[in-house]
């Protein structure tokens, strides 16, 4: 029984995984906006009905997809933060982590540009369905905070205003027509804006 039992755990981990895998090929090509459900298990070689069996949605899946990504970038910066190393210096690192991420993985630049177009909206009476989008903003807000509680990054300006600008540092550089590669274009821009918010000293 225990070994029946142990194979068929093994199946649905296998199926979870391909769907997983199936969503990212799948995103990557053709967006996540233009990719269906039914592409999906097209891709993964399963049936339809089986993605339910696992997630409710294609937004769930890409979440499940982010959330791990999101926390491969905290995992990333917890040496930083052992170290206690200058808040300036995480917030470069994070940023360069989530470039090369967004680089690497094209389909998630429109769900940033997403969320900020929605973020500037007002509220309807409605209730709006939530976008996904990448959950980096709090990682970046989290330093800041520390930084300005430690008189490393200037006070006088919202943690939460200057994480908005780190992320508007992504749209820009997608949009750009200077020629710059991605990553590079971000590191400029980001280098920029760590000069603007450094806390100076006393004269």
């Amino acid at each position: 029984m225990e070994e029946k039992m142990g194979r068929r755990e093994r199946k649905k981990m296998l199926s979870r995984q391909a769907i997983l895998a199936a969503a990212v090929r799948e995103f990557s090509q053709k967006g996540f906006k233009e990719t269906s459900v039914a592409d999906i298990m097209n891709a993964a070689d399963l049936g339809i009905g089986t993605f339910y069996n696992y997630f409710q949605s294609k937004e769930e899946i890409l979440m499940h997809l982010l959330g791990g990504m999101v926390q491969e970038v905290d995992d990333s910066l917890k040496e930083l933060k052992e170290a206690r190393r200058p808040a300036c210096e995480q917030l470069a690192s994070a940023c360069s982590i989530t470039a090369k991420f967004l680089d690497e993985n094209r389909y998630v630049l429109p769900l940033f540009l997403a969320a900020a177009e929605h973020s500037g909206l007002p509220e309807k009476a409605e209730e709006r369905k939530p976008m996904p989008t990448p959950g980096f903003k709090h990682l970046f807000e989290s330093i800041l905070q520390e930084g300005q509680q430690a008189g490393e990054v200037r006070n006088d300006v919202p943690p939460e205003l200057i994480a908005e600008m780190f992320h508007s540092i992504y749209q820009a550089a997608a949009f750009s027509k200077l020629g710059i590669p991605f990553q590079e274009n971000v590191s400029m821009k980001m280098r920029l804006l760590l000069a603007g918010i450094k806390a100076q000293p006393d004269t």
